[in-house]
């Protein structure tokens, strides 16, 4: 906030900078056509041979006169240029500090959602932990992210990551209360068929088989179409 609260100051700065600079510009422009005037006005009127030799003198000094406020003519135009391009810069990356604060807009689970920029990057930290076989550390990012951000559009996906995470790391009776929540909470997710398909799979780890078969066909009446419900088929066979 104590950023964005200096931006007007600066600019406000930015532009008295250029306006300082154009009439600096304006001012040796007309010193310098006043100067061209007074010598044009002399040549007129020196006729006599003293006075063209002081009229000589003073022409030489005027073309150096001229020449000086050329230079500063170049080197004001240069200041204003810069002084344009600075403030040029300045609301360029107001503008892209300003998006980075913004939502943005993103797509999970085929669903388009609006996701803060603290929220995507909790949410990117703890699947680079997941990814990374740092499932320990993984599961505590994700539960850490659902407690920050329950209503994300990614909470479904973080819950059910952090019920694998459990599984990566045997705890399969954690693992089995994080994929119910997803069963639970998000039962119209895409992610509700696989954390079934997983419930069966701790249960088996447990030598719980009809819990497991129990799961499997829930699995199959629930969500017949999704691509889990025929992994789910298979298992139930081999279970018989």
């Amino acid at each position: 906030m104590a950023a964005f609260s200096l931006a007007p100051l600066q600019a406000h700065a930015g532009l008295f900078e250029d306006d300082e600079a154009r009439r600096a510009v304006l001012d040796v422009r007309t010193k310098l056509d006043n100067l061209q005037r007074d010598m044009n006005a002399r040549l007129e009127d020196k006729t006599d041979k003293a006075g063209t030799v002081d009229l000589v003198n003073q022409n030489e000094q005027l073309r150096q006169d001229v020449a000086k406020l050329r230079g500063q003519v170049e080197l004001l135009t240069n200041e204003l240029a810069n002084a344009q391009q600075r403030q040029h810069d300045f609301y360029v990356d107001l503008d892209n500090r300003l998006r980075k604060l913004e939502p943005q807009k993103v797509t999970v689970d085929g669903k388009e959602t609006d996701v803060e920029p603290s929220e995507q990057k909790a949410y990117d930290a703890a699947q680079a932990m997941y990814k990374s076989g740092d499932y320990k550390n993984a599961g505590a990012a994700f539960s850490e992210f659902l407690r920050r951000f329950p209503d994300s559009g990614y909470a479904p996906s973080a819950q059910y990551l952090l019920g694998t995470a459990y599984y990566a790391q045997r705890d399969y009776h954690n693992a089995i209360t994080a994929q119910q929540a997803v069963v639970k909470n998000y039962p119209d997710s895409p992610k509700a068929a696989d954390a079934l398909l997983n419930i069966a799979s701790c249960y088996v780890e447990l030598k719980e088989k009809s819990a497991a078969k129990k799961a499997l066909a829930s699995l199959v009446a629930k969500y017949p179409d999704s691509p889990a419900a025929q992994t789910a088929k298979e298992r139930l066979a081999s279970l018989k």
